[in-house]
């Protein structure tokens, strides 16, 4: 039996990280100093698009492409840019954020409602088409 659930989990990690609002995000969206990251699924963004500007950051795989020493390591987490992620609800970029703020990656913040919220309050999106393979 677990003796604590995700949302305990996501409270806790939003006492640690900053947590930003929909319209706090799209005040910034544009600063050159800021990097939205989208965490979610592929399949998500394919069905559902993307915030224009995001960069994609499965989730799965955040923490491999924050940490310098590993092979999947991406340069863009280098960039000192202020990291501010979001996901479907805001739940699992609660998480995210947490991780790599306790990885040491600085500034970075997550907003609350994820691509929900931000869809809710008529926030810019643009689709994120599938790269297939080049036939041969």
């Amino acid at each position: 039996m677990i003796t604590k659930g995700i949302e305990d989990l996501c409270k806790e990690a939003e006492q640690e990280i900053e947590t930003m609002s929909v319209k706090q995000v799209m005040a910034v969206k544009d600063d050159p100093n800021v990097q939205l990251v989208d965490i979610r699924d592929i399949r998500e963004l394919w069905r559902e698009g993307t915030i224009p500007g995001a960069s994609h950051a499965p989730r799965g795989m955040l923490e491999f492409w924050v940490d310098p020493k590993s092979p999947y390591y991406r340069e863009e987490f280098g960039s000192g840019k202020k990291f501010i992620f979001y996901c479907a609800g805001g739940m699992r970029s609660a998480l995210a954020a947490q991780s790599v703020h306790r990885m040491g990656l600085t500034p970075v913040a997550h907003m609350a409602g994820g691509y929900t919220a931000w869809t809710e309050e008529n926030g810019p999106t643009e689709p994120k088409e599938a790269k297939l393979p080049k036939p041969r």
